[in-house]
């Protein structure tokens, strides 16, 4: 654990984290399941979310513009037009991960110095914010989100990453500025508007090296 005391960055107010990627195991492992069963090649459904990624059936679905029965046949069209038809709702059935405790409770330390707030990208499926079909582990989630000074979901917001306005929104709300947040998500083509706005960024690859970045951005200690 952290010394409460200790001297934390002071040019630094805020931590803004994604979730899926970060406090969860990469979706995209799931996906590569999911894509070997159905005898597409690995990254297929990562490279279909590329295809038009501002229009997209993902990015109707997580901006909340239409339903997940919309959803299903809309990403089924768009995959068969890529030589193999996946359902949406398959989709969505693999897309929540295993919660990574150490980063729970480097969330916990780093809110003892500064605010911390979630922005992510999500569907109105499953369980809660972490869109879950099993409700114990949509439980554990719900007690992560517990812990974030504020949550921004896309699903309820209307717009999702990376579109500068859900950053502008999320600093807006904790009043602070973009230069004195650290934004963290798994990513890159996330980041880049944060960086833009002057957030700090990381991203993660990986539990250690995001825990070792964000000490030395943070000047605090994870003994985690």
């Amino acid at each position: 654990m952290s010394d409460p005391t200790q001297s934390a960055n002071p040019n630094i107010e805020a931590i803004i984290w994604d979730f899926g990627g970060v406090f969860t195991s990469s979706p995209f492992e799931a996906f590569n399941v999911l894509e070997a069963e159905m005898g597409a090649p690995k990254d297929f459904i990562r490279g279909i979310n590329a295809i038009n990624p501002e229009t997209n059936a993902w990015a109707q679905f997580e901006s909340n513009s239409v339903s997940m029965d919309d959803f299903d046949e809309l990403f089924a069209a768009e995959s068969a037009a890529q030589g193999h038809r996946i359902p949406g709702k398959a989709v969505i059935a693999r897309l929540s991960g295993t919660l990574r405790p150490r980063m729970v409770e480097v969330l916990k330390i780093c809110k003892q110095h500064f605010q911390v707030a979630c922005i992510t990208n999500n569907v109105k499926a499953g369980h809660g914010p972490g869109m879950d079909t099993d409700q114990a582990k949509a439980n554990s989630v719900a007690g992560v989100m517990e812990i974030f000074s504020l949550v921004v979901e896309s699903s309820k917001e209307g717009i999702r990453k990376p579109n500068p306005e859900i950053y502008k929104r999320t600093c807006e709300k904790l009043a602070v500025s973009p230069t004195k947040c650290v934004f963290l998500d798994d990513l890159g083509i996330n980041l880049k508007p944060a960086k833009a706005l002057g957030m700090q960024t990381i991203k993660v690859l990986g539990e250690d090296q995001a825990i070792e970045e964000l000490a030395k951005v943070t000047g605090l200690t994870f003994a985690v």
